[in-house]
């Protein structure tokens, strides 16, 4: 990593785990949880839940562990417990699938609810999730709580569900699903990851069930003019990791 881009992003240690960066100038954590905080903003953003994937996977004949949904519920209720938002953004891919919201428990919608009382919540939509974002509830006969939103402005950020070509400072992004490998002493791991430098970022999928596409792939490394920071999720902290760093 270059001087002048290390000391742009100036990763500190947060009790979180997380890492503080600033993205065009804007204070933010990324926690380990794969959301990131905008502490100005008080807003919390998390990107491709993909809610009731495993549903969608068991009605096609591939069994999977029907847990998904909730496992990525109560990581998403955590952090909402940890950090009290006043906005809560999610961005985009929310739901795996246009019927995933029918196939969802009733007491995970419940949460869902829940969660949005007391503050604003704004889905994005993704390519997943548009139809799904807009139906009726079942067993509540009413839309999702909050507003759905293509692009969403938060100071000097633009949030958006696909990153989008060129140069976009500011741009806060999910889809890709970037995930970083690092080899030491004959070892390798393999980590979802934030990417950013500094003017842009693209968050990992904070959903249980997703997969990621390497960082280094052109469709992710491409976006960006000068090699960027990779920011690992560790079990309770967030690895910062130069370029030169990646396998």
């Amino acid at each position: 990593m270059n001087a002048a881009l290390k000391q742009t992003l100036s990763p500190m240690r947060r009790p979180c785990g997380g890492l503080h960066v600033l993205i065009e100038g804007e204070a933010c954590v990324l926690r380990c949880s794969g959301a990131m905080w905008v502490i100005a903003h008080r807003t919390l953003i998390a990107g491709d839940l993909h809610l009731e994937k495993g549903s969608a996977f068991a009605a096609r004949g591939q069994m999977l562990p029907p847990y998904d949904s909730r496992a990525t519920l109560d990581r998403l209720e955590a952090e909402i417990e940890a950090l009290n938002p006043a906005c809560v953004v999610l961005l985009g891919d929310s739901f795996h699938d246009t019927r995933s919201i029918g196939r969802m428990a009733s007491e995970d919608r419940a949460r869902l609810y829940q969660m949005a009382v007391g503050r604003d919540w704004i889905w994005l939509e993704g390519n997943h999730d548009i139809a799904a974002l807009r139906e009726t509830v079942p067993d509540l006969g009413e839309a999702l709580p909050g507003e759905v939103v293509e692009t969403l402005d938060i100071g000097a950020l633009r949030l958006i569900h696909e990153p989008q070509p060129g140069i976009q400072r500011g741009e806060v992004a999910g889809h890709l699903h970037p995930a970083a490998r690092v080899s030491a002493h004959g070892r390798s791991v393999r980590r979802p990851c934030f990417v950013t430098d500094g003017h842009r970022v693209i968050l990992p999928a904070f959903g249980a069930f997703t997969g990621g596409l390497d960082v280094r792939d052109p469709a992710i490394a491409g976006l960006f003019a000068e090699r960027p920071m990779a920011a690992a999720l560790g079990r309770d902290r967030v690895h910062a990791l130069s370029w030169d760093r990646l396998a």
